[in-house]
């Protein structure tokens, strides 16, 4: 490896290792390392004959201010940006709590409903952010643990784990799944049909379906009966309007291609059509309660709900992935993995699915995300294979490994609070209890799955 190699690859590795040791202020660190990659680039244009920053194939290291905004994937952005704005006002119409109500009402006994809840919970997250989900599915469980008098903890955390599962079924329902579909050129529709095969939708579906059978087994002993009549009141059913809106126009324009997919002469869409849809239908509910409801404090509210500390630390992020990839660091990596696989497709996929897992259970499956999907063609290019197996192999190990510990999912993370606010600490020894079994049923329902369907 040259010099500047090997910098950039330490680099990384410090870059990570301080985003694991101090999580409170990940984004000033892939900041602070954005800017680092960013003064190499500069010296090195200073410096264009210096040794130093001469790559293996005699090559500079190239990469400037300019290059570093560039790889800044804006669609990513706006999507998680306008998402998480409409979200709020959906939760704030309390519609999400009425459709919870219903279900409840129509469950015959304990064990049902806490099956019931963890199925719509997922269903809810697939096109809802997970931790959102919790928030508002959480306060409904807890109400009717404390109604019929038993422990909310094996609710609330079948909640989490159920939302956190159902993250990757679609393009909007969690952060690895926008940054998979931008890396892999999918739209909404590539979720359900990925070119004439089934898609991470139903892959996810079979999973759930599967932990669900785990929960019933968990909980076959709770068959006492329930009575739940209280109801919800639903005052504006806008929000919901424009959350379905949202997700109806992501659906439609998944038919119209990108310029790279597009035949010659055919229309193709902006790379950031989907961010701008996201964003504008937030836009339409802001206008709508800033000018027609006068209520200010809910736009207020809407715009403090957006989760700046996640985009921050993507964009330095993506600024940091583009500075190693520059320095030949990504075809490092891709080439260990794809050495440690023997030049093996099958082993190869099983290693990712599996490390991610693992490492998923203990760090932020985001950074960790979009690290891999850089280095997933290379590993593909290297083993001679289409990509779109290990794109979704590491999908589902990723946002499912985080379902083994409490810390592995911001979904868990946000559960456990709830439950410590009303007096129930949580071991890690009772999270996994529940976390090992169901993560377990649906990785491995995934993983034979994808296999079947994408195997070379």
């Amino acid at each position: 490896m040259s010099p500047i190699t090997i910098t950039a690859l330490v680099l990384f590795a410090v870059t990570y290792i301080l985003m694991m040791a101090f999580q409170k202020i990940r984004p000033y660190v892939t900041v602070c390392s954005a800017v680092i990659f960013v003064i190499l680039g500069i010296t090195s244009s200073f410096n264009p004959g210096a040794s130093f920053f001469m790559l293996s194939d005699g090559t500079p290291f190239s990469f400037g201010i300019i290059q570093a905004f560039a790889e800044i994937d804006w669609n990513v952005i706006m999507m998680i940006a306008g998402t998480m704005g409409t979200v709020y006002l959906f939760i704030e119409s309390k519609m999400p709590q009425l459709m919870s109500d219903i279900l409840i009402s129509k469950m015959p006994n304990v064990k049902w409903t806490i099956v019931a809840l963890s199925l719509f919970a997922g269903i809810v997250s697939a096109f809802v952010d997970n931790v959102a989900t919790v928030l508002m599915i959480a306060p409904v469980a807890l109400a009717f643990c404390k109604k019929i008098n038993i422990s909310p903890v094996p609710s609330i955390i079948c909640i989490a784990v159920s939302s956190n599962l159902q993250g990757a079924a679609t393009l909007v329902g969690d952060t690895t799944s926008i940054l998979l579909a931008k890396q892999a050129n999918l739209d909404f529709s590539d979720f359900f049909v990925d070119s004439g095969r089934p898609g991470m939708f139903w892959v996810v579906e079979a999973g759930a379906l599967v932990s669900a059978l785990i929960i019933l087994a968990m909980f076959r002993k709770e068959k006492s009966k329930i009575t739940f009549n209280t109801r919800t009141k639903v005052e504006d059913k806008f929000p919901t309007f424009l959350l379905v809106g949202t997700v109806a126009a992501l659906i439609a324009v998944s038919f119209i291609p990108y310029k790279d997919a597009a035949a010659e002469g055919q229309f193709y869409k902006p790379d950031i059509t989907n961010g701008i849809i996201c964003i504008a239908f937030f836009l339409v509910g802001i206008i709508r309660e800033l000018f027609i409801k006068k209520n200010k404090a809910i736009v207020k509210n809407a715009f403090k709900e957006i989760d700046y500390y996640t985009i921050v630390l993507l964009a330095g992020l993506f600024v940091v992935i583009g500075g190693i990839s520059n320095a030949g660091v990504i075809d490092v990596i891709g080439q260990a993995i794809k050495n440690l696989g023997g030049g093996s497709p099958f082993v190869v996929y099983t290693i990712i699915v599996w490390m991610s897992v693992i490492l998923s259970a203990f760090i932020d499956n985001i950074p960790y995300t979009a690290t891999m999907l850089s280095i997933v063609p290379v590993i593909a290019e290297g083993v001679g294979i289409d990509p779109t197996l290990l794109y979704y192999g590491l999908l589902c190990g990723a946002t499912l490994g985080g379902n083994l510990t409490p810390i592995g999912a911001s979904a868990n993370i946000a559960g456990i609070g709830i439950l410590r606010k009303e007096g129930h600490e949580v071991k890690a020894t009772t999270f996994m209890k529940y976390g090992v079994p169901f993560t377990l049923a649906a990785v491995i329902t995934g993983y034979v799955l994808l296999w079947i369907i994408w195997k070379p």
